[in-house]
């Protein structure tokens, strides 16, 4: 799930304060803790072969974020696709991938135990 900044719904509009807020965006209810995440990813990278061996060869961590910068094209297990620009908040449910079209900048809160899982088996795919 994206949504634009502009597609936010706003909660208040006064002089030097403006509020948007968006309901139902992901359940973080049964996860524990969470990290934020920076990432810096470069045009053509598809982390799909990196994440062979994992259930469905998918990531299986939810992800709440913002696009900074570049776009980027996620891919569900269900086969939907779905593009993420500069501006966007998303949310991204256990079981996808993604390939990044534009150089990108991404601020990523996941949860701690199923984001760490998932990231020592990519390091692990790429140091063999």
């Amino acid at each position: 799930m994206r949504i634009a900044r502009s597609e936010v719904p706003e909660v208040f509009n006064v002089t030097g304060a403006v509020a948007r807020q968006v309901l139902g965006f992901g359940d973080a209810t049964d996860y524990g803790a969470m990290t934020g995440e920076y990432f810096s990813l470069a045009a053509g990278t598809d982390i799909t072969p990196l994440l062979k061996g994992l259930r469905e060869d998918l990531c299986q961590s939810p992800h709440w974020g913002y696009m900074i910068q570049g776009r980027l094209t996620v891919t569900y297990s269900d086969g939907e696709q779905e593009t993420v620009r500069a501006g966007d908040l998303f949310y991204w449910p256990p079981g996808h991938t993604l390939k990044v079209d534009e150089d990108a900048e991404i601020i990523l809160f996941s949860p701690q135990v199923e984001h760490c899982a998932t990231l020592n088996h990519l390091k692990g795919q790429l140091t063999s």
